[in-house]
This record gives structure tokens, sequence and C-alpha cells, in this order.
């Protein structure tokens, strides 16, 4: 059990039912009453954030979040597909489950599986991946003053911003979190 008082940041708890990991607190003394922590909250499993007060003194027992790396097989149009490179147990996922989170995997990639008790209620990709470019405009030679930047397609699908020296075939490293260009890989 973790008290109010003890509150940091990344601390996941559990409480109405659901898990919770504290995204900001602060303790506050006022001049006159007993003091408090406000904090807010996030969802781990809908991602809603809420903000709430706590006496110092109030307890909740910790959230245990489970992370395991897994192999992304396939998609076959309705799930996706997941090997447990150890046991190489399968696990089948559908697209509400999933999200935009493999929109920078390709197949065969690892991804991390986030889960709560047995259930998983998000997929971690790669901080960073590198794909080919599939599908771009060809870039104008004099419109480089102001880093103007074109869209691509990779090969995942996913369309990224890049700049205008970046041609067909190009492989590029893509920051997964922002969906950002990084380099040519």
């Amino acid at each position: 059990m973790i008290s109010a008082g003890d509150f940091r940041n990344g601390l996941t708890i559990e409480m109405d039912n659901g898990v919770y990991q504290i995204v900001e607190f602060q303790h506050v003394k006022p001049g006159k009453g007993a003091a408090f922590v406000r904090t807010k909250l996030k969802n781990v499993k809908d991602g809603g954030v809420v903000e709430k007060t706590f006496r110092p003194t109030e307890k909740f027992p910790q959230g245990r979040i489970d992370r395991k790396d897994m192999q992304y097989l396939y998609s076959d149009g309705e799930m996706f597909h997941f090997m447990d490179v150890e046991t190489f147990d399968q696990i089948a996922l559908n697209e509400d489950a999933i999200g935009d989170a493999l929109k920078f995997v390709k197949e065969n990639e690892m991804v991390k599986m986030c889960s709560h008790n047995g259930s998983v209620f998000a997929i971690e990709p790669p901080l960073f991946v590198e794909l080919d470019i599939i599908e771009t405009e060809p870039g104008f030679k004099g419109n480089t003053a102001t880093g103007a930047t074109k869209p691509a397609t990779v090969e995942t699908g996913a369309t990224v911003y890049v700049p205008l020296f970046v041609e067909i075939g190009d492989k590029i490293k893509i920051d997964t979190r922002t969906g950002e260009y990084l380099s040519r890989a």
C-alpha cells in the first residue's frame, strides 16, 4: 500500500476499479487547515486524465503493469498476431486494443506488450525505427531556404514529413512517439 504522501511521478496505483499513473503531484500545506496532495492521474487503459485531491494519509494498492517483449507477426485484416519469443505462445488482438501503435512497425519486429492482471491494454513500439520510403514527390532545387518538408509514404503505409532531399528508396529513421523524421539511415 502506498500513502498519498509518498506519491511520485510515474508511480501507478489502483483506484476506483482502475489503474492510474501519476503524471503530476503537488504537496500543498495551506496556512490554515490540513495538508493535502493535488494530483493529475492518467488512466492507463483508456488514456483519460483526471485531477484529484487526497489527504496525505490515504492509502492505495500499487498497480502492477507487466511489460513483455513480443514479436509482431502479421495482420489478417481484422486481428493483429503477436508471438512470445520465449514460449512461442501466440496472441491475437483486435484493432481497438492496438490503436495506431503499429503505424511504424514492420512484420517480425519486436514490441512491448503492456498488461494488467493478464489483460493487454497497450502496445509500445520501439522508440526509433528505420523504414524505406516507397512514395514521395521529387524535391525542387531552390526550395530549401526555410527547411521545407514534403510528405512521404513509408513501407508500413504511414505518412511522414521529410526534407526535400529525401527520395524514393531512401531508408530513414523515425521517432515513433512523435512520428517525426530524424535522419537518413
